[in-house]
């Protein structure tokens, strides 16, 4: 079981200093892709003067624009970093930099291509969104006291970018791992076999606390992202199972596969196991009968 922490003290546009160098405010978006809201980090010194940068500002909302200005008022805002383009993470970086003195935006590329393979999730992608500065990974980023590295984390989206906190041994984790539920890896944007990868990297490095965009910290990583890996794998095994005993399509596994889960997530559970076939079907252990690339539509056999 993934020891999910779902209970944590926090209230909509409050700053909360909940480390040495980090602060958080978090927006009054909840759902049930954002949990309580999108929670924006100000890392760097508290106390007036000091050199701030400011993560995943959120989406279009003035109320937490406000709540964010004050937040960092009197203080110097050198570098607004967004970990991807999805829609209650980017939108207000642009209005949030222009009204602290235009610092750049640092984010990786936005996609070149619609994000989701069906309808439209709270999540979805912001399209206006333009960063100034595109990250690839392994950028530092410097400012007064604070020290943050750029970490590439693709998986739930192809552009998801971290950053890793020096001083503190701490990660911002965006999506890429949240400590209240698993993500949505949603193709065709989203790949479950860049999302292991990744998640093997940030194992592999040994952060003392995660700082998810959505929810509480993580602050025992290592046993956290050990079970949440073995859950990917779990449903993975779990779905090639339905292929072996006779399920042809992504309709069928669903009601089985999710049976706690509330049905109107189930789309984007769908989207979810489309992932995990898609890399079943790369790695030749499922094939679309008839042939073709894997869409939610299609029909399966095994490999």
């Amino acid at each position: 079981m993934i020891p999910f922490v779902r209970n944590f003290d926090f209230a909509w546009g409050r700053r909360d200093q909940v480390s040495p160098l980090i602060q958080r405010v978090i927006c009054e978006n909840p759902g049930p892709f954002t949990f309580t809201g999108t929670g924006t980090y100000i890392v760097g010194r508290p106390e007036p003067g000091a050199e701030v940068a400011v993560i995943d500002p959120g989406p279009l909302d003035q109320a937490h624009l406000g709540a964010l200005l004050a937040a960092v008022e009197g203080r110097r805002v050198s570098h607004v970093l967004v970990t991807h383009t999805h829609r209650d993470h980017a939108p207000l970086a642009r209005p949030f930099a222009a009204a602290v003195g235009n610092p750049p935006i640092l984010a990786m590329r936005p996609p070149a291509f619609e994000t989701h393979a069906s309808g439209r999730l709270d999540e979805d992608e912001s399209e206006a969104f333009v960063p100034d500065v595109i990250l690839t990974g392994g950028e530092r980023i410097a400012g007064d006291g604070w020290t943050v590295m750029a970490l590439a984390t693709p998986g739930h989206a192809s552009n998801h970018m971290a950053f890793a906190l020096a001083e503190e041994n701490a990660l911002f984790s965006g999506d890429h791992v949240m400590g209240w539920a698993t993500s949505v890896v949603a193709p065709p944007d989203g790949d479950m076999a860049d999302y292991m990868r990744s998640l093997d990297a940030v194992i592999a490095a040994g952060f003392s606390t995660l700082w998810p965009t959505h929810g509480a910290p993580v602050t025992e990583p290592e046993p956290f992202l050990v079970a949440l890996r073995d859950h990917r794998l779990e449903r993975e095994a779990q779905v090639l199972a339905r292929v072996t005993a006779g399920d042809r399509t992504i309709g069928a596994m669903v009601p089985g596969l999710y049976a706690a889960v509330d049905p109107a997530l189930w789309p984007a559970a769908s989207l979810s196991v489309l992932a995990h076939l898609i890399k079943l079907e790369t790695e030749g252990r499922v094939a679309v009968d008839g042939g073709g690339p894997p869409v939610l539509d299609s029909a399966y056999v095994p490999g």
